[in-house]
């Protein structure tokens, strides 16, 4: 209850003038402003609040009359919050953010004291004990132990001076992390670097084009460079020029430590207040708080996940990386300067090209955005049996595009908004929100809102978007966890859609990504922008022969994010001397090709884990353990037939339909029929030799 889901009630709203009080299933974008954000907060709360003291007080009731009026207690607010931070993350200015900062502590506030509530948790308790509470159906029965375990878990039994030292923890979380935000935002956003056409020797066209554009549109001659992902990936795989490289990799990581915008003494102050947090509600440490309910039940088990992966991947790494600097040394000189940092893609593309003939740019005309997205709407029908069709609504800015999702039976089951290109005004990276949770109700069943957003390369002039494969493959990433959130059929709203343990919400989403590697479904996807011819296979070939080029890399880098990450918040002792971003350097180092700088501070940039007051915080292994998940789930679908109606009706029965109504591994135990392959990844991967 301290930190809301991001959903909503598709109830009918407040009637007001202030747009945000007239949330209905047709957001009012268009309509919503800066200004109406804390008036609505503050409204909500208090109406929510008054519900609250009436289902605290109230007799004895059923299920109906309780604990379904706790699931919706707060679903308006829990909207009207969602699409304020949702507004500041896609056209983020001094207004938005003033709003976001403006609503931060009161929410936080008021979700603490609901979890605190001592009449509402007594409530909770008596409910448990009647005949009623102990005759539930197994979904509701579910819902309520869910609800005791987090009344517990969140400090309902402290005394109440210690309920208090909790509210001002969970109110200086919430601000705080907000700041790291805003930080990261704001930095990215700073900075610029025009360049002459003769310094990006080297760099795809499609780059120079939009580049010099960029720099038109801001009255300026020459290249607009910026810290956007489709600026700095390109530049720094294809420049020639190492110094242009060294420049703008110095700048991406410069990003959370400049003046004014430094996060290194926010990230101590983080790790302290969620170890305090954690003590005072009975944990060892924030790991075994936050990781309790999940399926690694700790610390302790994905920190063993994460250092039996590098034992088993470390022979490959090294093995790579001594290929790599031979191959460098091989055309640079055998006296040539150790690699650095902004020079190992750049060489790496080279040896890959020299060793597969293999250049991903070439895969780009044939993955317009619009054939990718259709593709992938035409793959979900034929595994899922759902139908997306483009529809309209008013939207956030003029980019986004909006479309409704049925099922079989022609029923409306959700709707959808996206958001795919940067802006000086947009956060970085990809992500789904749900917006409106629906499914079932007594009256039918209400349709879900969700969105997708990302920074992927836009269109230029003439040239529609043209994606990477590793854009295509995120589409596929968002499109399943928006999947998630879509089908769920769940009539509990708390336990519908992507509200399951962490370390099982990637499942959804990373197993969508294997469609992309398979002909069948490339074929329905890719089709040159210009021809419409589709992928070569010799271009297939390549690309297939190349997958898995530097996958010991990849795997050390992620592995690296999440011992870093249990690091911290498992080991390191916040109230001591130890810097925790020279520490996160050190445990870091030994997963990278290159010697990482003194300087080196990629935990202050880090949103993963400190972006928000809990997030992916000692939670980010979560991706590497639902890789193993996702590998092996999909060998049924591979065996079974890529695009297997009754493969896909069980994998919607088991998990997409079921949000967190049963526990994970049950419901990955009901798709595959037994437990997963620990070998599934790294056998995919080719590193299960290694």
């Amino acid at each position: 209850m301290n930190n809301p889901p991001l959903n909503a009630s598709a109830d009918a709203p407040v009637q007001s003038t202030n747009p945000l009080l007239n949330v209905g299933f047709r957001i009012p974008f268009d309509q919503i402003r800066a200004e109406h954000a804390e008036q609505a907060v503050d409204t909500l709360i208090a109406a929510t609040q008054t519900r609250l003291e009436h289902l605290a007080a109230a007799g004895e009731r059923g299920f109906e009359g309780f604990m379904a009026d706790l699931d919706d207690l707060t679903a308006q607010l829990q909207t009207v919050s969602t699409i304020v931070y949702h507004l500041d993350s896609v056209i983020s200015d001094e207004s938005w953010q003033a709003a976001k900062k403006a609503i931060i502590p009161k929410v936080s506030e008021f979700y603490t004291q609901l979890s605190l509530h001592p009449g509402l948790w007594a409530a909770v308790k008596a409910f448990a004990d009647t005949d009623t509470g102990r005759a539930l159906d197994p979904v509701q029965a579910r819902h309520l132990k869910l609800t005791i375990d987090e009344f517990r878990r969140e400090g309902a039994d402290l005394p109440q001076a210690q309920k208090d030292r909790l509210m001002a923890l969970n109110t200086r979380l919430a601000q705080i992390t907000n700041d790291f935000s805003k930080n990261v935002l704001d930095s990215t956003a700073a900075f610029e670097l025009y360049v002459s056409t003769e310094r990006l020797a080297g760099v795809p066209q499609r780059v120079l084009d939009a580049t010099r554009a960029d720099a038109e549109a801001h009255g300026q001659e020459g290249h607009r460079l910026t810290l956007h992902m489709p600026v700095v990936e390109p530049i720094l795989t294809y420049a020639d020029d190492p110094e242009l490289r060294r420049e703008l990799w110095e700048a991406s990581q410069s990003t959370g430590v400049q003046e004014g915008r430094d996060n290194r003494p926010l990230v101590r102050e983080i790790l302290k207040l969620r170890r305090e947090q954690a003590r005072l509600l009975g944990f060892r440490d924030f790991a075994d708080y936050v990781l309790e309910d999940r399926m690694t039940g700790g610390g302790d088990v994905p920190l063993k996940f994460l250092r039996d992966l590098e034992t088993r991947t470390r022979p490959a790494f090294e093995r790579e990386n001594a290929e790599l600097d031979a191959f460098y040394r091989q055309h640079a000189g055998a006296d040539a300067p150790v690699l650095a940092g902004w020079d190992i893609s750049y060489w790496a593309e080279k040896q890959r090209q020299a060793e597969y003939d293999f250049d991903e740019e070439a895969l780009r005309p044939y993955f317009p955005l619009d054939r990718v997205m259709n593709g992938m709407f035409d793959i979900v029908n034929r595994i899922f049996g759902v139908t997306v069709k483009e529809s309209s609504a008013p939207v956030w800015h003029p980019e986004v595009r909006f479309y409704d999702i049925h099922d079989e039976s022609c029923t409306h089951i959700a709707s959808f908004y996206t958001d795919w290109f940067p802006r000086d005004t947009k956060r970085s990276g990809a992500w789904m929100n749900g917006l409106i949770t629906g499914g079932p109700r007594e009256n039918g069943a209400e349709p879900h809102l969700g969105l997708m957003c990302g920074n992927m390369t836009p269109p230029s002039g003439d040239t529609p978007p043209l994606l990477s494969i590793r854009e295509v493959e995120t589409v596929f990433h968002e499109f399943g966890h928006l999947l998630h959130h879509a089908l769920s059929r769940v009539p509990v709203r708390s336990l519908s859609g992507t509200r399951v343990a962490w370390d099982f919400v990637e499942l959804p989403s990373q197993i969508m990504e294997n469609w992309v590697a398979e002909r069948d479904a490339l074929d329905l996807i890719a089709a040159h922008w210009q021809t419409g011819e589709p992928l070569p296979a010799d271009l297939f070939d390549r690309m297939t022969r190349a997958r898995n080029f530097r996958a010991a890399n990849t795997s050390m880098r992620q592995y690296s994010f999440g011992l870093m990450d249990l690091t911290l918040h498992v080991e390191f002792d916040p109230e001591g001397s130890e810097d925790p971003i020279a520490l996160a350097r050190d445990v870091m180092a030994r997963f990278y090709p290159y010697p990482l700088p003194g300087d080196y501070a990629r935990a202050a940039q880090f949103g993963h884990l400190f972006s928000s007051p809990v997030g992916y915080g000692a939670g980010y292994y979560s991706y590497k353990w639902a890789e193993v998940l996702d590998a092996d789930a999909f060998s049924r679908f591979a065996a079974e037939g890529i695009f297997n109606r009754e493969t896909g009706r069980a994998f919607v029965d088991a998990v997409l339909s079921r949000g967190n109504s049963a526990e994970a591994a049950q419901l990955y135990q009901e798709f595959m029929g037994r437990g997963p392959d620990p070998d599934a990844l790294l056998r995919r991967s080719g590193l299960l030799k290694a």
